[in-house]
């Protein structure tokens, strides 16, 4: 079977997406290398049915460390064998496209999201000129990909006129009544629940002011970008009594506590398409785990909800408007209780089971 090597640029421990689609193709015969950064922080890596690699970089952090990065990457890629190579979103992008024309070997896309339109990069027009350049460069000459949900494949045609898959990230289907089993061994408490990257663009100054008129506490699991930031706002806001920042979780432990939520957040601004455009791992784990969110009221999450009703949709992030959202929430027993039937019912359907099977199909094509 053909050797296909993924390429990242962030720990392999704790990436569920690049787990379950490297998990499925080995599975299915596969010989699959996943390449990532290796931390300061980084824990051994854990035993997978996959290989695995982490490229040690001096730099942590932005321009020198992706010049860094990639430069490791094509050097490392240049003495490596494969059928194929895929870049996962546009910071690894460049080394896979060089690589794949010097050995001539296919190339594949897998965009997590619109790089380009990431609130951290559209708000800097030099970092945005870069990164489109790269973009417009690299995309174009991908002509096997795939994305997300449908309307970042539609701006992908739209913008370069190439046709990509959807595969949404969803999660692994657990066994019946594992989320319910999980919970005899958890604290019962009432509390909310944020997980995924604290990055910029993901509304945590609207949010963090909003707790003060919620009468619940918000666990927050993840790091990221905006981290530091948001550990400011919990002082500023005097809500450090009920706004707790828990760090990075590995998947399977995060999965216990987030099966014991009450309510999960997915929130992005809306200043840009990635934002707009985007469909959350989160929202996913927080169907498969049979927990009511406020999320918002965006394309891919409206059309899913118009089919499954899981969520309580929002129209903006003003601290007011998710307020208004988590109490309704947590007052209404009738419409949570409703959401929250609905949610065991979607994760039927919404489960890497199904979705997998879209994934060998066009790997299936590829190497055909």
């Amino acid at each position: 079977m053909p050797r296909i090597i993924f390429t990242v640029t962030n720990d392999l421990n704790y990436d569920q997406r690049m787990m379950r689609i490297c998990s499925s193709l080995a599975a299915n015969g596969y010989d699959v290398l996943l390449a990532g950064r290796e931390m300061p922080g980084s824990l051994p890596l854990r035993n997978q049915n996959f290989r695995q690699k982490r490229l040690p970089c001096f730099f942590s952090k932005g321009v020198a460390f992706y010049a860094e990065y990639n430069l490791r990457l094509f050097f490392w890629l240049l003495f490596q064998k494969a059928d194929g190579i895929c870049a996962i979103d546009l910071d690894t992008i460049l080394p896979v496209y060089f690589i794949s024309k010097l050995k001539g070997c296919k190339r594949i896309y897998d965009a997590h999201e619109l790089f380009c339109e990431m609130k951290e990069i559209v708000t800097r027009p030099g970092r945005y000129k870069i990164w489109k350049w790269i973009e417009r460069f690299t995309v174009p000459e991908f002509k096997y990909g795939y994305t997300v949900c449908e309307p970042i494949a539609g701006e992908f045609e739209k913008l370069y006129g190439i046709q990509y898959e959807v595969i949404r990230n969803v999660p692994v289907k657990k066994i019946k009544d594992e989320a319910e089993q999980m919970k005899e061994n958890v604290p019962l408490s009432v509390f909310l629940l944020y997980q995924g990257a604290v990055n910029e663009g993901r509304s945590f100054e609207t949010l963090i002011p909003a707790m003060k008129n919620v009468p619940a506490p918000l666990h927050i699991y993840g790091d990221g970008n905006f981290y530091h930031q948001t550990k400011l706002l919990i002082k500023q806001n005097n809500v450090e009594d009920k706004v707790f920042l828990q760090g990075k979780l590995h998947p399977g432990n995060l999965w216990v506590i987030t099966a014991s939520a009450y309510a999960g957040l997915t929130l992005f601004e809306n200043n840009g398409k990635s934002n707009y455009l985007s469909l959350a791992n989160r929202f996913f784990d927080y169907i498969m785990a049979g927990v009511p969110q406020v999320a918002m009221d965006y394309p891919a999450y409206r059309q899913i909800n118009d089919e499954f009703a899981v969520a309580l949709l929002i129209k903006d992030t003003s601290s007011k408007t998710i307020a208004d959202a988590l109490n309704l929430l947590l007052t209404d027993v009738v419409l949570y209780k409703q959401l929250k039937q609905n949610c065991l019912k979607a994760r039927e359907v919404l489960n890497w089971q199904q979705e997998e099977k879209k994934l060998l199909k066009f790997y299936s094509s590829v190497f055909e």
